[in-house]
């Protein structure tokens, strides 16, 4: 069950409750019998299980400069024979 944050309009005191989804939210605070809302919050995110690595992420730096280095690699033998092509004539 989710937890939903209030906010008390009359005394500015902010509390939590944990309600269904179903549930009709609050309209009154708890202390002052003032008017409550709801409010929205940023949520907790929570991983669990495996594969959550450092690993997982793409790197900047030496990975991604080793990526190029490949990738010119993989392209340099057809331009040496277009560079030595255009030399021949």
């Amino acid at each position: 069950m989710p937890i939903y944050e209030y906010e008390c309009r009359k005394c500015g005191k902010r509390f939590e409750k944990i309600q269904s989804f179903s549930d009709k939210p609050i309209n009154k605070c708890n202390d002052c019998g003032g008017p409550a809302h709801r409010v929205i919050s940023v949520p907790a995110i929570q991983f669990k299980g495996t594969g959550w690595y450092v690993t997982d992420y793409a790197r900047k730096g030496k990975l991604s400069e080793k990526k190029e280095e490949s990738a010119e690699s993989r392209e340099s033998p057809a331009r040496e024979k277009e560079s030595k092509a255009a030399a021949g004539n």
